[in-house]
């Protein structure tokens, strides 16, 4: 089977290899135990792979490089008028010479690769919708149009879109889907220290305002005002570092809250392993990968209600949702750091949740869509 893979993740060369973010290059990586041939349609630059750069395992792959683009400003869009007959040209191509075509959303390169896939409508496609599903969320326009496409069965034919969480009212076209880290093998209770010392509490992701880590900051500073001694790691890099130092710096947190930057998988999992928390108070995900990880070693996930994020945490049996009010949230995590028993049952329910899906059962799935 000749696989054509249509993303806006950017990769890099080294070598004969492609590089690109970890935690889209391990999934991907399943998918391809199963193709014969890869033709990869994504922006390649020229720079050096970092601790969260991973390369993808195959030996047969055709990567077509198309330059990267953006809507952000009226320069932007001009640069990209003169862009987008390449990007069509390429994709087109990628896609009328492949066996399966499959498209990750949302982004830009999602956007043009929704309407090109309308002229294939006789090739299996699948679409892996990584961001969030829920119909009744605000979303920038150009993703609606990316929604509206996939699931139209008319303009979209023979397309299995994947999307986190199982949402009503939705066309045939839509698959709920999940992710996974860990397989099988890896499943170990972890059991916690008491909260009689250091309570630890871990945020895993890219530091941007999307992810709100200045939040999880404040957060655990109250905490430690209200007397509960309270340790924040954070693990991640991005536009934002610069301001948390300075709020970090000004507030005299350096102690308590460490920024450890982008860390490899092994040494972000001794993190996990060893915090009673993991807090991700983002304003829009998908499926947040750190929270079902941090679940999985027994964390009891602290996390913003959106997407499907209400659904892995059971509406609050198994973790707790924030309401985005820091008095209010103050609270609710007080609560249960004074009763540990709560805090012990809730984070044996969140794991047994989290370990039913591991890489073994994700890849078993997978399997089922390319055959």
């Amino acid at each position: 089977m000749k696989f054509a893979i249509i993303t806006h993740v950017s990769h890099i060369q080294i070598g004969n290899q492609y590089f690109g973010y970890a935690p889209y290059i391990d999934e991907m990586n399943i998918w391809l135990k199963y193709i014969d041939e890869v033709i990869i349609v994504a922006p390649l630059k020229i720079d050096e792979s970092t601790a969260i750069d991973f390369p993808y395992r195959h030996n047969n792959i055709s990567f077509r490089k198309i330059p990267d683009f953006n809507f952000t400003n009226f320069n932007n869009i001009l640069i990209s008028a003169f862009k987008l007959p390449i990007i069509f040209w390429k994709i087109f191509w990628a896609m009328k010479n492949a066996d399966h075509i499959h498209v990750r959303c949302p982004g830009n390169m999602g956007l043009v690769a929704c309407f090109i896939q309308v002229l294939f409508p006789n090739k299996i496609k699948t679409a892996k919708y990584a961001g969030n599903w829920d119909p009744k969320s605000k979303q920038p326009f150009t993703y609606k149009i990316q929604k509206w496409i996939l699931s139209n069965t008319f303009l979209t034919r023979n397309m299995q879109v994947l999307v986190y969480g199982d949402w009503n009212n939705q066309s045939k076209n839509i698959k709920p889907f999940f992710t996974a880290t860990y397989s099988e093998t890896e499943k170990e209770t972890i059991l916690k220290t008491n909260f009689d010392s250091i309570i630890e509490f871990v945020f895993v992701g890219s530091l941007v305002s999307g992810k709100n880590p200045l939040y999880a900051i404040k957060l655990t500073q109250h905490l430690r005002e209200n007397g509960f001694n309270i340790v924040l790691n954070l693990y991640g890099e991005g536009f934002e570092r610069s301001n948390l130092e300075k709020y970090i710096q000004t507030n005299n947190l350096k102690n308590f809250i460490i920024l450890h930057g982008n860390q490899k998988k092994q040494k972000v999992q001794r993190a996990y392993q060893k915090s009673h928390f993991v807090m991700l108070p983002s304003k829009s995900e998908g499926w947040p990968k750190a929270i079902a990880e941090g679940m999985f070693w027994g964390c009891l996930p602290i996390a913003s209600k959106v997407s499907c994020v209400p659904f892995m945490l059971d509406h609050g049996r198994r973790g707790i949702l924030l309401e985005m009010n820091l008095e209010l949230d103050v609270a609710q995590l007080m609560e249960i750091i004074k009763d540990e028993k709560t805090f012990i049952n809730k984070s044996r329910l969140a794991t047994d949740w989290s370990q039913n899906y591991t890489t073994d059962i994700f890849e078993a799935e997978i399997k089922k869509l390319l055959t």
